[in-house]
C-alpha cells in the first residue's frame, strides 16, 4: 500500500508539474482567438463562390456541373491532399509560421480569382485556396491541444469552431449586403485594376482582408510541444502504422464527420436553390440565412462543447463522440426535406434545425479525437481526419448536387424521383432539378453512415479503455 501511495503521489506531482507547463490562460486564449479569426476568414473565403454562381454561370457560361467542381473538386484536390505533409511540418516545425503563410496564400488567391477571365484560371485559383487553407487546422489543433488540458480543450477547440458558423453566417450577411448594394451594376472600373463585374469585385474585397491577418498571426507565441515521450517518433511511417494498427476505430470515428461537409457542403447550392425554387433574389436570401445561422449556429457550438468538458469532468470519456453522433441524427434527416418544402419560410425552418444538428457534430470531433490520438502525432492525424472529411465532402457534396441537378434537369431521371416525392410528400411534384438534387445527397450517403452509428461508439470506447489501461 505504501508503494502504491508513492506511486500516486508521485503521479499527482507529475500532473501537476505538467500542468504548470501550460501557457497563461491570457496567452492561450490570444492564440485561440486569432486562429479563430483565421479559420473565420477562411470560410469566408470559401464560401463567397456559393453566393456568385448565377452570376458567374451567366458571364462564363457555365453549367452547375462545372460550378459544382469549382465549389467542391477544385478546392478540395489540393485542401485534402496537402493537409498531411503540412501536418507533418506542424509536428516538426514553427506552426505559427506556417499558419502565417498559409493565410497570406489563400487571401491572396481568393482575391485573384477576381482577376480571371475564364474557367481553367478560376479552377487553378481555387486549388490554391484549398492549399493555404489546408494549413491551417492540423496546426491549430496542435497548438491548443499544446496550450490546455485535456478537460479544458472542449471549450478552446469550440470557440474555434464556431468560426465555421460565424465565418458563414457573415459571409452571407456581408456579401448579401454587397451584391445588394451593386444591384443592377454592369461594370465597375476600378484603378490599376480596369472594367470588371460585381462578381469580380467581391471575390477582391473578400480576399484582401486575410493579408493583414497574417501579419498579426506572427505575434503569437509558439506553444511548447508536450506529453510527448522519451524517444517517441513522429515520422509519417510510423504515424500510419499507429493508423493502421487501429483502423478499424480511425475508420468508423471518421464516418459521421464524412457526412456531415458532405451535406455541409452541399449548402453551397442553396442560394441558386432559393431562387429557382421560390423565387427568392439570392441578396435577401443570404440576409435571412446569415441570421438563421447566428441563431442556430455558434450558441450550440459552444454549448455541445462546454457539455462535452462537463461530462468528461464527470467521467464520461465518450462524451465527445456522442455528442457528434447525436448531431448527426438531427442534420441528416431534416436536410432532406429543406429543398421539398412547400414555401421559403418552413424551408428555412428545415434548414435552421439542420444547422442545429452540423454546429453539434462540429463542435466535438476533433476533442474526440485528440482522446485518441498519441501526442506526437496530433498535427499529422488532424491532417489526415481533415483529409478524409474534406475529400468527401468537397467532392461528394457539390459536385453530386451539380451532376443530379443536370441529370435530373428535364430528363427520365427527374420524372421518376419527381414521381416518387409526390407518393411521399404531396405537393413537391413540380420541384426543380436542382431541390430534387439537394434533398436526394442525405438520402444517397446517409444511409449506411446512420445505420454504422452502434459500431462508430463502440469502437471509440474501446480505445478509450485500452489507452486508460496503458496510462494506469
Amino acid at each position: 500500500m505504501l508503494q502504491r501511495a508513492g506511486r500516486t503521489g508521485e503521479k499527482t506531482l507529475m500532473n501537476t508539474a505538467i500542468a504548470a507547463r501550460y501557457p497563461r490562460p491570457g496567452v492561450a486564449w490570444y492564440m485561440v482567438v486569432l486562429l479563430t479569426l483565421s479559420y473565420f476568414i477562411s470560410y469566408i473565403d470559401r464560401t463567397v463562390i456559393g453566393l456568385l454562381v448565377e452570376p458567374m454561370k451567366a458571364d462564363l457560361g457555365l453549367s452547375d456541373g462545372q460550378m459544382g467542381l469549382l465549389m467542391g473538386l477544385a478546392f478540395g484536390i489540393f485542401y485534402a491532399t496537402m493537409g498531411l505533409p503540412l501536418g507533418w511540418l506542424a509536428d516538426r516545425t514553427r506552426r505559427t509560421s506556417i499558419v502565417s503563410c498559409a493565410i497570406a496564400l489563400w487571401s491572396a488567391a481568393t482575391a485573384l480569382c477576381g482577376l480571371a477571365s475564364n474557367y481553367l484560371q478560376l479552377f487553378l485559383l481555387r486549388m490554391s485556396v484549398g492549399v493555404g487553407e489546408a494549413a491551417l487546422s492540423p496546426c491549430a489543433m496542435s497548438m491548443i491541444a499544446d496550450s490546455f488540458p485535456k478537460e479544458k480543450r472542449g471549450k478552446a477547440i469550440a470557440v474555434y469552431s464556431m468560426a465555421l458558423s460565424l465565418g458563414t453566417a457573415t459571409a452571407y450577411f456581408g456579401i448579401g449586403a454587397l451584391l445588394a448594394a451593386l444591384r443592377g451594376v454592369e461594370i465597375l472600373n476600378w484603378p490599376l485594376v480596369g472594367a470588371i463585374r460585381p462578381w469580380q469585385a467581391v471575390f477582391i474585397i473578400v480576399g484582401l482582408p486575410g493579408l493583414l491577418l497574417s501579419l498579426a498571426m506572427l505575434t503569437v507565441k509558439e506553444p511548447v510541444r508536450r506529453d510527448l515521450k522519451q524517444g517517441a517518433s513522429s515520422a509519417p511511417w510510423h504515424m500510419f502504422r499507429h493508423l493502421f494498427s487501429n483502423w478499424k476505430t480511425y475508420l468508423t470515428f471518421v464516418l459521421p464527420f464524412c457526412l456531415m461537409t458532405t451535406i455541409a457542403y452541399t449548402h453551397f447550392w442553396l442560394p441558386s436553390m432559393f431562387l429557382r425554387t421560390w423565387g427568392m433574389e439570392i441578396p435577401e436570401f443570404a440576409q435571412i440565412k446569415a441570421v438563421v445561422t447566428l441563431l442556430c449556429a455558434p450558441a450550440t457550438v459552444f454549448a455541445a462543447g462546454a457539455l462535452s468538458d462537463y461530462l468528461v469532468r464527470r467521467g464520461r470519456d465518450n462524451a465527445p463522440l456522442l455528442i457528434a453522433v447525436a448531431g448527426m441524427f438531427l442534420f441528416a434527416p431534416t436536410t432532406i426535406f429543406i429543398g421539398l418544402m412547400p414555401g421559403a419560410v418552413s424551408a428555412f425552418v428545415a434548414l435552421g434545425i439542420s444547422l442545429v444538428g452540423i454546429a453539434t457534430t462540429t463542435s466535438t470531433g476533433l476533442t474526440a479525437l485528440l482522446m485518441i490520438t498519441p501526442p506526437q502525432f496530433r498535427g499529422q492525424i488532424s491532417a489526415v481526419y481533415y483529409m478524409a472529411i474534406s475529400i468527401t465532402g468537397l467532392t461528394l457534396g457539390p459536385s453530386t448536387v451539380g451532376w443530379l441537378s443536370d441529370w435530373f434537369n428535364g430528363g427520365t431521371g427527374f420524372e421518376v424521383l419527381d414521381g416518387v416525392l409526390e407518393s411521399i410528400l404531396p405537393g413537391v411534384t413540380g420541384a426543380n432539378s436542382l431541390a430534387l438534387a439537394f434533398s436526394a445527397v442525405p438520402v444517397i450517403y446517409g444511409s449506411v453512415v446512420l445505420a454504422l452509428a452502434p459500431v462508430t461508439l463502440r469502437c471509440f470506447r474501446r480505445e478509450l479503455v485500452r489507452i486508460q489501461a496503458q496510462t494506469d
